[in-house]
């Protein structure tokens, strides 16, 4: 018999893998919308008590109460690396395994990150524009960098920022990195320097995010770390929005301290997860959303839907670990768990 799986947030580009994969084990039923406490009231009683299994991305949020709704639950799959928009607790005392997709982004994030640094620096978004009005006498006010004569400062260099260093690395960049653990390999292969952060800020052209979120690190990039880093100036965050406080950044990009900015994620794009009582503030994430409204007009700043790792080889890998990880669940396995 096979194993029922609600699969949320289903999107078109996942729609090739299934149909390339004939997974005869699971009775899949598919839903385009995030799983919340609005869209768990269109589940039938036959979902409740059947399904084995829920996969969803970040943008579903399975608390207490959802999970509870669920009879004969025995797996959650989230296709992240995060897992903060699950209630750990309550599934290790249901003895319901989580599991989650490890590094998936590596490559499609790192490269997305050298995207947006060529952009910035290069101006191209600004001389997009500019060549569709044919204004060609402000195209002096668009010079940009050679990268060889610049320095990166990477905080994080896990996976993705790891990639970042070695793609650097070979446009000739200085490169500075903060993180908990130096990598001997990155020291020895890329040149690159680790320092305490207030270093990387003060001596980076550009500054790149790459470290997952946690309790310890919101507003990690806040108004005293602004201050300190240099005038005219990049900053681009692809890990996660509540890493940085929007306010302050945009108190700063409107004094002109950066040359340039660029946010695959902003914090509150997503109330129904966040999990601190200061982040479901309804009034601070509207005061985040109309800082985010305020960047988004200005001329340096470009804004992405956080799909820095949405590329057709990221997905494959996603989807290919969720149902690798399943199966070994179901076959007393450990290896994808996170509990």
């Amino acid at each position: 018999m096979a194993c029922k799986v609600l699969f949320f947030d289903y999107r078109e580009s996942e729609k090739v893998f299934f149909e390339e994969h004939k997974l005869g084990n699971f009775d899949i039923k598919f839903f385009t919308e995030s799983l919340n406490e609005k869209t768990i009231q269109n589940l039938s009683e036959e979902d409740f008590e059947q399904t084995m299994i829920i996969s969803v991305f970040i943008n579903s949020v399975l608390d207490k109460n959802i999970i509870s709704k669920f009879k004969n639950l025995r797996i959650i799959s989230t296709r992240s690396t995060g897992y903060d928009h699950i209630d750990v607790d309550y599934c290790a005392s249901k003895h319901i395994a989580l599991i989650n997709v490890d590094s998936y982004g590596c490559t499609s994030v790192a490269q997305f990150t050298m995207g947006m640094i060529l952009m910035l620096v290069r101006n191209l978004y600004p001389m997009l524009l500019i060549s569709d009005k044919y204004d060609s006498s402000k195209f002096e006010m668009l010079c940009g960098r050679d990268l060889n004569n610049l320095t990166l400062g990477v905080i994080g260099t896990g996976a993705i920022g790891s990639a970042v260093c070695r793609y650097a690395h070979s446009f000739g960049m200085n490169i500075l990195a903060c993180d908990p653990v130096q990598k001997r390999e990155l020291i020895a292969a890329f040149d690159v320097k680790y320092l305490e952060m207030d270093e990387v800020l003060k001596n980076s052209d550009i500054l790149t995010l790459h470290l997952p979120y946690t309790s310890e690190n919101y507003h990690l990039i806040s108004s005293e770390q602004l201050e300190l880093m240099k005038d005219k100036s990049y900053i681009i965050n692809v890990s996660r929005g509540e890493v940085v406080d929007t306010q302050s950044l945009l108190d700063f990009a409107k004094k002109g301290k950066f040359r340039g900015i660029a946010l695959d994620v902003v914090a509150c794009s997503d109330t129904e997860h966040l999990d601190t009582e200061k982040e479901r503030s309804s009034l601070m994430c509207f005061e985040t959303s109309q800082a985010v409204k305020e960047l988004s007009k200005l001329p340096n700043v470009i804004l992405t839907p956080h799909l820095a790792y949405d590329t057709q080889e990221a997905i494959y890998y996603i989807l290919e670990a969720t149902f690798e990880g399943i199966t070994d669940v179901l076959k007393g396995g450990h290896q994808y768990r996170v509990v």
